[in-house]
């Protein structure tokens, strides 16, 4: 069944399982965005903090999306954001090589050290060592040194099945050293689409994502319209006993029509 929005000017989009699964785009999905480029205003958003916005709209254009850098909403810029309000000069990030070069040209103010390390970063690191794993414990035995995450999520989708991602991570730092991050700034945090309050209203803004515990959380966090699609992650049997359900569920974008 179509899923009617009134009154749209701004669609947010998760990525993965929404836009696309791995490399093969969702269809319907992609040319709804393509056919309404000029009418709308689009961004997508990616939890997964192991790419840069170059990289999401460089996968984005190969599937006829003309985006840009300016449309991708990523974590890393409100903890950016955050280090500099926070006057740290000193961190030790886990992440892969692609996420400190990024972090480090939005910061570039920044020293990544273990030595003097005035918090721990802990990002999606798809080259994750034991050595990372010590050294971040180590200096999260301090009180002093902040624990800050890019995002919960516990799994990232893949063309082979799910892969560990960040959440899992904060469950084993858990056990490790009995802290969690004392700030998460990816999904489901309001704060990475206050940005968009400067052109558009709550109600011109809906947002499509397919989990429940991110994206949905997401929608309800920010105060706005929420479309679950049933092309990735969530099943429509998911959603049964939940206090507040979504506002729409459709298998992909294509179904919905706007006016």
């Amino acid at each position: 069944m179509a899923a009617v929005l009134h009154g749209k000017k701004c669609f947010i989009f998760d990525q993965d399982g929404t836009v696309y699964l791995g490399d093969k785009p969702i269809r319907k999905t992609v040319d709804f965005i393509i056919s309404n480029w000029d009418r709308y205003s689009f961004r997508f958003l990616s939890n997964n903090t192991s790419k840069t916005p170059d990289m999401y709209v460089e996968k984005l254009r190969n599937m006829g999306i003309p985006a840009g850098p300016e449309d991708i909403l990523t974590p890393i810029v409100p903890l950016a954001r955050y280090l500099e309000s926070s006057g740290i000069q000193c961190v030790y990030p886990v992440g892969n090589r692609v996420f400190t070069e990024y972090l480090l040209d939005l910061c570039p103010w920044l020293t990544l050290s273990s030595k003097d390390a005035e918090a721990v970063i802990l990002a999606y690191d798809t080259e994750l060592t034991y050595e990372k794993l010590r050294e971040s414990c180590l200096l999260l035995q301090y009180d002093e040194v902040r624990f800050l995450a890019t995002h919960p999520d516990f799994v990232c989708p893949s063309p082979e099945g799910p892969l560990p991602d960040i959440g899992s991570f904060i469950r084993l730092y858990e056990a490790a050293t009995g802290r969690s991050p004392d700030v998460i700034f990816g999904k489901p945090s309001p704060e990475l689409l206050e940005p968009l309050l400067a052109d558009f209203s709550k109600n011109e803004m809906v947002m499509a994502g397919d989990r429940l515990m991110t994206d949905k959380i997401l929608a309800e966090n920010f105060g706005i319209e929420f479309v679950l699609v049933l092309s990735g992650e969530a099943k429509r049997e998911d959603c049964i006993g939940l206090q507040r359900q979504p506002d729409h569920i459709v298998e992909d974008f294509g179904e919905v029509l706007a006016d």
